[in-house]
């Protein structure tokens, strides 16, 4: 059995720690600074965020992060800037939203329809990002940013009364054709006071499964995280970095498509104005202080959805729920600062080792010498 390497975890799992640590410690000293007392706070927080109905939102929200942050470290192994996750996600479950409208099937055809079309929608806005890289040398960066202006537009035109769009009754909101009953997919029932858990997750706990395996037990996986650490190495080992490059991002795009599938197969039921915007930037967060990692990323999701629930109490009790929005930025920030730190204390420990081992060895030879 392969032996583990208690320091090598210690140091995995000590950025994210440090990262939240930090962010609390900073929040706690705004929150004195205007007079508030950290404590209540965090005592707030955490009292609500673990009653059994927040507990199911948060599972909830969870879930559509998780896959956000899936879709963005994929990118992020081999130094793909995906920034586009949300305007690739939008893309891909309107258009799926469209087509499942449109078309009344069995419910083991409709829900494997408008899954595909929303990860085809998804892989293709993204590879047009993945083309422009691999042909023009344009930076996936600025590319995926100007995509998700587009796909702002391109909704927005096709999500209108005449086209694609519908007026509500009330003659208020805007929304794609509701899909049939053959279209929801199921929910995991826990009582009538806590709500219904999507049952997307199992969906998305098989495609934190498969990230795994694909990065970390197969060819694909180990040419990926070669282009990601060097590409003039893996280039010279014989991997197409274009070829990889254009397939992680279709893969990334395939799988922010499906971002959006537990709001719409599991609760909306169609693509409105007040569809949820803005996620693929979470997927960034927690992909982040994930470490890339699917049960860092897990972890890191179900962070993020316990903040976002404990703000609108916060905001009942008299504090500003803009504490969490601190938070969270202080987050993001504390994690890039505290990966570097453990960065170079991690490298500076390799070095000690190298170090020490060649000096053992060295007296080895004086000793066998004499």
């Amino acid at each position: 059995m392969k032996k583990i390497d208690k320091e090598r975890v210690l140091l995995a799992i000590a950025a994210p720690l440090l990262a939240i640590a930090v962010s609390f410690l900073v929040t706690a000293l705004v929150l004195l600074v205007t007079g508030k007392q950290p404590f209540d706070a965090f005592s707030i927080m955490f009292d609500y965020g673990f009653k059994s109905d927040s507990q199911v939102y948060i599972l909830n929200k969870a879930t559509t992060y998780y896959i956000a942050g899936l879709a963005v470290a994929v990118g992020f192994r081999m130094n793909l800037f995906n920034i586009g996750v949300d305007g690739q996600y939008r893309m891909g479950a309107f258009f799926a939203a469209a087509v499942g409208g449109a078309v009344s099937l069995p419910s083991f055809l409709q829900i494997p329809l408008i899954i595909v079309v929303a990860m085809l929608v998804g892989g293709m806005w993204a590879g047009v990002a993945g083309l422009l890289k691999t042909k023009r040398g344009v930076s996936e960066v600025i590319a995926t940013i100007m995509l998700n202006a587009i796909a702002t537009n391109v909704i927005a035109y096709f999500l209108q009364p005449g086209r694609l769009g519908h007026l509500d009754k009330a003659q208020t909101q805007v929304a794609t054709t509701p899909l049939p009953s053959s279209g929801h997919l199921f929910n995991f029932d826990m009582g009538e006071l806590n709500g219904e858990i999507y049952g997307f997750i199992v969906i998305a706990v098989l495609l934190g499964i498969a990230y795994w395996f694909v990065l970390g037990r197969t060819r694909f996986g180990f040419d990926l995280r070669a282009v990601g650490l060097s590409e003039s190495a893996a280039e010279a080992s014989g991997v197409s970095v274009k070829r990889m490059v254009l397939t992680s991002m279709l893969i990334s795009g395939a799988l922010a498509g499906l971002v959006g599938m537990p709001t719409l197969l599991n609760d909306a039921h169609k693509f409105g104005t007040e569809f949820p915007a803005g996620v693929g930037f979470i997927g960034i967060s927690v992909a982040l202080l994930g470490r890339n990692n699917p049960i860092g990323v897990a972890l890191a999701a179900l962070l993020w959805a316990f903040l976002e629930r404990t703000s609108t109490q916060l905001d009942f009790q008299d504090f500003d729920k803009e504490i969490v929005g601190v938070m969270q930025g202080v987050i993001v920030l504390s994690v890039v600062i505290a990966y570097e730190v453990v960065r170079r204390y991690g490298l500076r420990r390799q070095q000690q080792k190298v170090g020490e081992e060649l000096a053992a060895q060295a007296k080895n030879k004086q000793e066998v010498a004499a």
